[in-house]
């Protein structure tokens, strides 16, 4: 009887969208040392690759993000523009 592989996995879930990662994996025998051994060595290996495909992934996400944001305007409290008015000055409303 065959033994059947098995799958590793990983989902990205963000409004924007969804991306899935996966790669078979080797099945291991439970009797078998040595199918046990490749197993153990496929797993790290495709963790390693599983892990490298997230980093690449997250890493462009992370750009398009940046990319987008360029050209939309910060949005800052009230605060933060006052801040930004009375930078370098003694502001008398701050004195609580």
């Amino acid at each position: 009887m065959a033994a059947k592989s098995a799958l590793m996995t990983a989902d990205y879930v963000a409004p924007s969208g969804t991306h899935k990662f996966s790669h078979e994996l080797p099945s291991a025998s439970a009797n078998n040392v040595t199918d046990k051994t490749a197993y153990l060595s496929a797993l790290r290996s495709k963790n390693t690759e599983l892990q490298g495909e997230i980093n690449a992934f997250l890493t462009q996400k992370m750009d398009e993000d940046v990319k987008a944001a360029e050209g939309r305007p910060t949005k800052r409290s009230k605060k933060e523009e006052r801040e930004e008015e009375m930078y370098g000055e003694e502001d008398p409303e701050a004195d609580d």
